[in-house]
């Protein structure tokens, strides 16, 4: 079964990193994915850049209505995901424990599903 592993950090903790500092979190992560992908349960994974770049879209009675980022209601942002293919939400939880990020942030395990459920 897929589950999503959502990177959720306070959105302004990145611009509070040195370059070195967040080069070096980024390496760490890549090291990760690469575990990941030895062992055979990475499905997929990206890094995404910040929600000032971002932009919302929503259509609403036919009008559709574009938000650009920073979106001032935020707290935090999606900084990126793992997808990983594991038999149960156990080991998906497992994965997510020793993902570094873990350490600075929230890693959310999500089971991937329809969304009517």
């Amino acid at each position: 079964m897929a589950y999503m592993l959502l990177i959720v950090e306070p959105v302004g903790e990145r611009a509070q990193r040195t370059l070195a500092e967040g080069q070096e979190l980024y390496a760490r992560m890549q090291d990760f994915a690469a575990t990941l992908q030895a062992r055979g349960v990475l499905r997929g994974v990206e890094s995404l850049e910040s929600a000032e770049r971002g932009a919302r879209v929503r259509v609403r009675g036919g009008e559709t209505q574009l938000i650009d980022g920073p979106f001032a209601e935020a707290k935090e942002m999606i900084g990126g995901f793992f997808v990983v293919d594991v038999d149960t939400q156990a080991e998906a939880i497992a994965i997510a424990r020793e993902c570094p990020a873990a350490q600075w942030a929230t890693v959310e395990v999500r089971a991937v599903g329809p969304c009517f459920l």
